[in-house]
């Protein structure tokens, strides 16, 4: 019988597929640090795909990134292997290229930008955030159900995958 628990239908550990990453600077190190802890926290995933012994959960994911595809290995709680969800990237890459843009912005503006000026740009880059967090909520309809922050996070680390230098 599968346990339905909602507590367990969460990530309880994450690993970024470190060989996919080139370079990070201090502000992207910590993006990352912090949508992992927040991510660790705080989700909802549950891959909709049933396993033959009803195993509903806790799971540990690693994400990476291989021919422009995005994998997401998920295991279980002992860190055994239960599926991996392939996505392609395509639609991705003007999201991931116009939050990296308007992140830069960001970074630039609290260093010399006025309060306003700062907030209208992180206004910016929420919308831009939340509308690419639907988009991975629509991608991944059908094969893991996510909320909308945990999707937010996700996103978060998809693109630090794509940081090339």
């Amino acid at each position: 019988m599968t346990d339905l628990d909602p507590s367990k239908q969460r990530i309880i550990s994450v690993e970024l597929d470190e060989s996919s990453i080139v370079w990070r600077n201090p502000d992207v190190e910590q993006e990352r640090r912090v949508a992992i802890f927040d991510l660790i926290e705080d989700n909802k995933f549950v891959p909709q795909r049933g396993h033959p012994d009803g195993y509903a959960g806790p799971y540990r994911l690693r994400l990476r990134v291989e021919e422009g595809r995005l994998i997401f290995e998920i295991s279980r709680e002992d860190g055994s292997a239960l599926e991996a969800i392939i996505l392609g990237l395509g639609r991705f890459r003007r999201p991931i290229r116009d939050y990296f843009a308007i992140c830069d912005s960001y970074y630039q503006a609290i260093k010399t930008a006025t309060a306003q000026q700062i907030e209208t740009v992180d206004m910016a880059r929420r919308a831009l955030h939340n509308e690419a967090a639907e988009m991975l909520m629509d991608r991944l309809d059908g094969k893991i159900a996510v909320d909308f922050d945990t999707a937010r996070r996700l996103f978060t680390l998809i693109c630090v995958l794509h940081i090339k230098g």
